[in-house]
């Protein structure tokens, strides 16, 4: 493990393999661990470079007193690609670092090279969610999502508050069927949960999808349920040559149950 200074913070990373530089961003309750399952077939013939976000693992945070926000994460990214004079990189982000990565390619184009969003987490506009998709409850990613869970965790319900979150992402019985070593990282980083209610994300319009440069993969896990996959499809729709890969035998967490078919997918498009 390494650690670079960005932004008045020291950001962890792992830093594997020589050859074109490639950064993979986590998502929500996640860190650099989330990636293990790929770093070996994704270092192969790059420079696979993987951050832990402000806030989250190895950093031990009680989700007070911190600057946690999209905005915040986005410009450490920024500040991270340029710190290590990389730019430009390709680029893969996974739910909230979907998200994220998405945020990064429309403010600095000129830091990306090609972009891989899988199941970018968040909300739509309202002109970009089809007739009777909102389903029932709060969508996945969403502040009602993320308060209903992160207010258990500061009630002292760790667990409680985990289960609301995986399960709303996952479905029902996900988080009793995590691995422990899964479980240990959503508990590591749990806290995250209280700041990322007030995060200041905001929903995926229409004219930001079909403003953005890079070339573009999305990525989506074949059984995940909810609204993760209609905010997939809704932004493919509208970013410029779009591509999409659907991972069968997976959900939400695609790179850890499906590692070889989701290396199959991305490495082809990322050459």
């Amino acid at each position: 493990m390494k650690r670079l200074r960005v932004n008045d913070y020291d950001m962890a990373y792992l830093d594997i393999g020589e050859g074109p530089p490639l950064v993979c961003v986590h998502g929500s309750l996640n860190d650099f661990r989330a990636w293990a399952a790929v770093l070996s077939p994704l270092s192969a013939n790059y420079r696979l470079i993987v951050p832990s976000l402000r806030h989250y693992f190895p950093e031990r945070w009680d989700g007070q007193g911190g600057q946690f926000s999209m905005a915040q994460h986005v410009d450490d990214v920024i500040a991270f690609i340029e710190g290590l004079g990389l730019g430009p990189v390709d680029l893969i982000g996974h739910s909230r670092g979907g998200h994220l990565a998405f945020r990064l390619a429309s403010k600095r184009p000129d830091l990306i090279g090609k972009l891989v969003l899988a199941e970018p987490g968040g909300t739509l506009e309202d002109a970009l969610i089809p007739q009777g998709a909102a389903g029932d409850g709060p969508a996945a990613g969403s502040k009602a999502h993320v308060s209903a869970a992160s207010e258990k965790i500061a009630a002292g319900d760790l667990e409680g508050g985990l289960r609301v979150f995986i399960d709303g992402i996952n479905g029902p019985g996900a988080w009793d069927a995590l691995p422990l070593a899964d479980r240990q990282m959503r508990e590591d980083n749990a806290y995250t949960l209280i700041a990322q209610v007030n995060e200041g994300r905001q929903p995926f319009t229409k004219a930001e999808a079909k403003a953005l440069k890079p070339p573009t993969l999305f990525v989506g896990g074949a059984d995940t349920p909810g609204m993760l996959p209609i905010v997939l499809r809704a932004l493919a729709t509208h970013v410029p040559g779009a591509r999409t890969a659907i991972i069968a035998n997976a959900g939400h967490s695609m790179f850890r149950q499906q590692p070889k078919s989701f290396c199959e997918a991305v490495l082809p498009f990322l050459e």
